[in-house]
């Protein structure tokens, strides 16, 4: 799976692919079953109500000296036997990934072990598949019961020594209307990606921030988290809106439903500019529906 990179192309070039997909394993997990769920969800009952987020939804974010995660805990307005069930299968998290501006391509391949989620990860504009870097996360139902799901997809390794990739999401039933949901995205790291990383912030991303404030300057505005936990911060919530907008669009008819999600998910988006914002709206709509179609195409030929 690895490759080398292309002529002419930097460690920072790939930076943002690196962070994009990351999932740390080291961190602890605040759920594994239903009733670790709904636990969790009722300790945040204060930190879901009272946010800036504009929705019931927490942010956390952790550094160790060799891995980076971020987990989002929100409530979505959606029973769980209606989300619990779109939320299992390979091909619909194909739907979900492509949201993301960094995703350039996803195609499910079958293995001996199960389900691969093929993704070709690369820059925040149009480019070949062969200037992105690819990713294989292998794709597992961990559980499925009438009130709780768990996902997970990992992948072994990534560039500039990356490895250890998971994306977890677990859901859990509340009511007969909403459902909680827990969205984990880490990756451990090395030498050459911390470089990489360092060179990036104090260039092309210095004036990143993500979401958690850390202060407040002196006429009270929040000081917001930068450096590499602003980079998890920023790429796990760009998740979570997929996934958001993926359930959004479930109750339009099948032919509206792709361009439901895109608009949802830029929308969304733009609700955050200090953090997300990349890409004008044509822009992305543009970019994300040429990649879909040459992503069906390529289906059409397999």
């Amino acid at each position: 799976m690895r490759r080398l990179l292309p002529a002419g192309a930097g460690c920072l070039q790939w930076l943002g692919a690196a962070m994009l997909v990351a999932l740390l394993l080291a961190a602890p997990a605040y759920a594994e079953d239903a009733e670790a769920l709904k636990a969790r969800h009722a300790a945040l009952t204060e930190q879901l109500g009272d946010n800036p987020f504009q929705r019931p939804l927490h942010l956390e974010s952790r550094q160790t000296e060799d891995a980076l995660q971020g987990d989002i805990y929100a409530v979505i307005e959606q029973p769980y036997a209606l989300g619990g069930t779109a939320l299992q299968g390979s091909a619909y998290w194909c739907d979900i990934l492509i949201l993301h501006l960094n995703v350039k391509s996803c195609r499910v391949a079958s293995s001996p072990e199960g389900d691969v989620l093929r993704l070709n990860i690369g820059r925040k504009f149009e480019q070949t598949l062969a200037d992105a870097y690819l990713f294989e996360f292998a794709y597992r139902v961990a559980s499925a019961t009438p009130d709780f799901l768990q996902v997970r997809l990992d992948a072994k390794e990534g560039p500039l020594g990356t490895s250890r990739y998971r994306i977890k999401l677990e859901v859990v039933a509340l009511d007969d209307r909403r459902s909680f949901l827990h969205l984990s995205y880490s990756y451990a790291y090395g030498v050459a990606a911390r470089v990489a990383t360092q060179g990036y912030l104090t260039t092309l991303g210095r004036d990143k921030v993500g979401f958690s404030i850390v202060a407040r300057n002196a006429e009270g505005q929040p000081v917001y988290i930068d450096g590499m936990r602003g980079v998890i911060e920023r790429n796990t919530m760009r998740y979570y809106l997929a996934i958001e907008a993926y359930l959004s669009a479930l109750s339009a008819p099948p032919a509206e439903q792709f361009e439901k999600r895109l608009d949802h998910w830029q929308t969304a988006v733009e609700q955050y500019p200090a953090q997300l914002h990349e890409l004008e709206r044509d822009q992305y709509l543009s970019m994300k529906r040429k990649e879909i179609q040459r992503q069906q195409a390529d289906s059409a030929v397999e």
